[in-house]
């Protein structure tokens, strides 16, 4: 019974494999979308994160930097 069980489980797991890898392979522009998506927001959190470590300035000193005075 155990051995039936744990092939049961071993056979599983590759037809769900199979079936991620063809769904990727079917999907690649969706996937490739989903990936860039997630590593933006990683990149947006650690510039917020980088943001709230540093010392602040005033509206007036970002607007004379992003206006090249």
């Amino acid at each position: 019974m155990n051995n039936s069980v744990n092939i049961d489980e071993t056979r599983i797991k590759a037809l769900f494999k199979e079936a991620l890898v063809e769904v990727i392979e079917e999907n690649q522009e969706l996937v490739s979308s989903l990936l860039i998506d997630a590593l933006e927001d990683i990149g947006l959190a650690r510039a917020i994160e980088e943001g709230e470590a540093s010392k602040t300035v005033s509206r007036d000193e970002v607007f004379k930097v992003l206006s090249g005075e």
